[in-house]
């Protein structure tokens, strides 16, 4: 019987937990859309505020030689390509997956399609990893996958 009275405090903790991860997971992505609204509106001040000073960025695809290869962009060079005048638009639409956080790191897995021109030119996965910062959260790695074939 003693046990029943624990129930509601129970309850009402588990509930606090979720609402907790549900607004982290909220602040998460909106940072995540930050980027991709920066991007394609070329807007880089608005790309680098969801970014740490030095975020890493790479790409695992298949190289010239058809080898899979990991391919390192330096930042400051997709500041500068985002920012360049351009008649090309550039879309990614991403699906939120898993978003797995704690107090100071975050990890989020976001499929996408990428698209040139409004046509769809390859597909992957984006794996963010995050810290939170004092004015927030903000995107430190970046990696993608990137593929023409299976993009439906």
């Amino acid at each position: 019987m003693k046990v029943f009275r624990f129930l509601p405090f129970l309850a009402a903790f588990l509930t606090c937990t979720a609402l907790t991860a549900q607004k982290q997971d909220k602040a998460i992505q909106a940072v995540i859309n930050r980027f991709f609204e920066g991007m394609t509106k070329g807007d880089t001040t608005l790309l680098k505020s969801t970014c740490t000073e030095n975020p890493l960025m790479q790409t695992y695809m298949a190289g010239s030689d058809g080898n899979m290869t990991v391919f390192t962009e330096p930042f400051s060079e997709f500041v500068s390509f985002v920012g360049a005048p351009r008649k090309d638009t550039y879309l990614e639409k991403i699906e939120f997956g898993a978003i797995h956080a704690e107090k100071s790191l975050a990890s989020v897995w976001t499929p996408y399609k990428f698209y040139l021109n409004g046509k769809l030119l390859h597909c992957g996965t984006n794996s963010f990893q995050l810290v939170k910062t004092g004015e927030g959260w903000k995107i430190q790695y970046i990696i993608d996958t990137r593929r023409k074939e299976g993009c439906h």
